[in-house]
């Protein structure tokens, strides 16, 4: 079920809020992690069980490791535990991968299962191996399974993040208010990623669809496709964040933020403190520093951060241009953090050119279908195989999606948070936005509903992930 589709707007979420705000506050939890599994098992309905296996091995994992904390049993526990659960995802994920390079390399002709992914376990695996190891490093593990299972499936944050710690909302899962100030929050932040995702991204799709289907490629086609790309993934993935976290907020939860306008870097340092943040912090934490960090020497801080890119590009998916892509980034923070930062800080406009570059071949890898398809478009930037700089189609592109490229383009940037937040600092400023912000979000959700109604199916990029 997605967030964008009538369903979801109009029949799960209104039935799910009723019955959360009606139940009795020890019964919110059930409440919610019903609603939660209702919400998977509507798109994912084999999963569920899957899922509940996990579930299950965390919080036995989680008990015992707290019993044997500070003894050799309690580390083994966690150890095994995390390889019980990565074991799941490489499975899911990798199994047809690894047989599909075996016989590349071996001429074999071993069948491939055609092992299906269930939605989110990227997701989802990741926060039961943050819970167990944090339970090991001295957090107090969650003695009632249904307050665990809701954290784990919790329907806003389930399919494609932000990765969720446990020990964020602990104490919410606990006890949490309830306020109209909070709920309307959340909607507001519900509605904006909504927008995000319909008006911008779903748009920005179509330019890339109409790109890879035309028969007069060109240097422009190409780099309209690059723009388009790096913007539609921006908008499509911090527009599902900025739902799940304005849903967290109804519910009484706070999530982390997971993205922070990265178009504006100055480095790919910057860019990568800001985009996906949640998951930039889990590899940090739970790979990159228990392999040393930077503590061990040079020498051993560049080995753990290739170690760390490698894996993120396998996290995001199975194929060689993800590999690519990680290692992609692992070669330009490497040389950052060897010299080039300092070449950067001398020009802000060669460091801004730099890092959109970069971000913009970045994205080619990482949509492309495979590597082949990710060289022969970017070799396309450079007008690979005799195209033209133009073409007719490209033109047309250009003037037909001007509007949403500009619109994205701003979006990209604070620039319209800050003018909004400026005036929010005059009085009148303030008194008039009580009025126009509540008549702002229901014209978005009108609109919204009309492109829901007489749009195509558009899902959400990360889902296959």
């Amino acid at each position: 079920m997605l967030f964008s589709s009538i369903t979801f707007l109009y029949y799960f979420l209104p039935i799910m809020a009723a019955l959360y705000f009606l139940s009795p506050k020890r019964f919110k939890n059930t409440a919610l992690l019903l609603g939660s599994l209702f919400f998977y098992a509507w798109g994912e309905p084999g999963g569920v069980a899957f899922m509940g296996i996990a579930i299950v091995q965390g919080y036995l994992a989680g008990l015992i490791i707290e019993r044997y904390r500070g003894k050799r049993a309690g580390l083994y526990i966690s150890v095994l535990s995390a390889g019980i659960s990565l074991s799941f995802l490489l499975y899911f994920k990798y199994t047809d991968f690894g047989i599909r390079n075996f016989n590349a390399l071996t001429g074999s002709s071993i069948p491939l299962p055609g092992v299906s992914l269930p939605i989110g376990i990227s997701f989802y695996t990741f926060q039961i191996i943050s819970y167990t190891t944090d339970v090991y490093r001295g957090e107090a593990a969650q003695k009632n399974i249904l307050d665990l299972a809701a954290y784990i499936a919790m329907f806003p944050q389930l399919v494609a993040g932000p990765i969720v710690r446990y020990t964020a909302i602990s104490a919410a899962l606990k006890d949490r208010r309830h306020t109209f100030e909070g709920a309307a929050e959340g909607i507001r932040r519900f509605v904006l990623g909504l927008s995000k995702k319909v008006l911008l991204a779903d748009q920005l799709g179509e330019l890339c669809s109409a790109c890879l289907a035309s028969q007069e490629k060109s240097v422009l086609l190409y780099w309209l496709y690059a723009f388009g790309v790096a913007l539609q993934i921006y908008f499509d993935f911090s527009g599902y964040s900025d739902m799940a976290v304005g849903l967290g907020r109804i519910f009484g939860f706070w999530f982390p933020e997971n993205f922070n306008y990265p178009f504006i870097s100055a480095s790919i340092t910057e860019f990568w403190r800001r985009w996906h943040i949640s998951l930039g912090t889990w590899f940090r934490d739970y790979v990159y520093i228990p392999l040393g960090g930077s503590r061990r020497g040079k020498k051993r801080q560049l080995c753990n951060l290739f170690a760390v890119w490698l894996l993120t590009g396998l996290w995001h998916g199975a194929e060689w241009n993800f590999v690519l892509w990680g290692l992609l980034f692992a070669v330009l923070l490497a040389a950052e953090k060897l010299w080039f930062l300092r070449v950067l800080e001398k020009s802000r406009v060669l460091s801004r050119l730099y890092v959109i570059f970069f971000v913009l071949i970045s994205f080619l890898l990482f949509h492309a279908g495979n590597a082949e398809q990710a060289f022969g478009e970017i070799g396309g930037l450079f007008g690979a195989g005799g195209i033209p700089l133009a073409s007719a189609e490209a033109l047309y592109c250009l003037k037909s999606f001007a509007g949403v490229l500009l619109a994205s383009a701003i979006g990209a940037t604070p620039v319209a948070c800050g003018l909004w937040n400026r005036a929010l600092k005059q009085p009148a400023g303030r008194k008039a936005a009580g009025v126009l912000e509540p008549a702002l979000t229901a014209l978005l959700m009108l609109v919204i509903t009309a492109y829901l109604v007489d749009g195509s199916f558009h899902p959400f990029l990360y889902f296959r992930f």
